[in-house]
């Protein structure tokens, strides 16, 4: 998983910088003894793109304008829809105070409880698939919203007329997510067309469903049937699936407007693991 003999660490399918690597977390990083090296932990998520990604891991900025320019630059962003979206929500508002000078790098960041906020560049591919499925009047299902910023940006993507249900299993990000949203995009939940709440995302949200467009932050197993199900006709999920040290699969499941299913292996990740309850 990592040579200190290299410039950069390899987590998983995925590769980060040493430095960034090393700053990530105290959850997932821990000096050896006697060392003042950093090294790297098994259990470590990256929530990003295979490091042979074109254009992955590349921005550094001191500003959210600068990350969504530098994402553009190397191909990440690549529509006015979704550059205008990510705009909207400062990155920043949903890091960890410890590692709030680095939210405008692309790489993932802890945000506590062994879970990260992913990589810009995978949350603006995320955004980019699902573009067409995020329009105004669209509902979507952000499962494992983690710190909410995606869930966000999906907000504005789907406007006044629409809905994104975030659900998290952990009540602690539930209220994180609430908290970070409320900073300066408040009013996405207070019109209603944001609702983060807690939920199991083997499950899904029935209630609100189907959805247009269904995202997954975090790795199944396998694919939950139940979200399958809450997809409506014309609707694409995306999800990371495989287990937690196996090669992850960033997989996009169609239903075309007559019900039927396909499902498609787009590249290679690094997720966390997706949380079933009482287990």
């Amino acid at each position: 998983y990592a040579s200190m003999r290299r410039a950069t660490f390899v987590l998983g399918r995925g590769v980060l910088p040493v430095a960034a690597a090393c700053r990530m977390s105290k959850v997932h990083m821990r000096p050896p003894s006697g060392t003042g090296k950093c090294a790297v932990r098994q259990s470590v998520g990256v929530a990003g793109l295979s490091g042979g990604a074109s254009g992955a891991y590349r921005t550094r900025s001191n500003s959210n304008d600068g990350l969504i320019d530098g994402l553009e630059e190397h191909g990440r962003v690549r529509s006015k829809t979704v550059s205008d979206a990510m705009r909207k929500v400062d990155r920043a508002d949903f890091t960890s105070s410890e590692t709030r000078d680095e939210a405008y790098n692309d790489y993932p960041l802890t945000i506590g409880l062994g879970q990260t906020i992913s990589a810009p560049h995978m949350h603006a591919e995320s955004l980019e698939l699902l573009q067409h499925h995020l329009r105004p009047g669209m509902k979507a299902l952000d499962v494992g919203s983690g710190s909410g910023y995606l869930s966000a940006v999906m907000g504005w993507m789907v406007g006044e007329s629409g809905k994104v249900v975030g659900i998290e299993v952990i009540d602690w990000l539930v209220a994180r997510g609430i908290e970070n949203v409320n900073k300066n995009n408040g009013q996405l939940l207070n019109k209603g067309n944001l609702e983060i709440k807690k939920g199991d995302g083997w499950k899904g949200d029935p209630e609100n469903g189907p959805y247009d467009a269904i995202h997954v932050g975090a790795a199944a197993s396998s694919v939950p049937s139940a979200l399958v199900d809450q997809l409506a006709p014309g609707g694409r999920m995306l999800i990371p699936v495989g287990g937690q040290f196996d090669g992850q699969d960033f997989m996009q499941i169609d239903k075309d407007q007559n019900g039927k299913v396909t499902k498609k292996t787009l590249f290679g990740v690094r997720y966390v693991p997706l949380v079933q309850p009482n287990k």
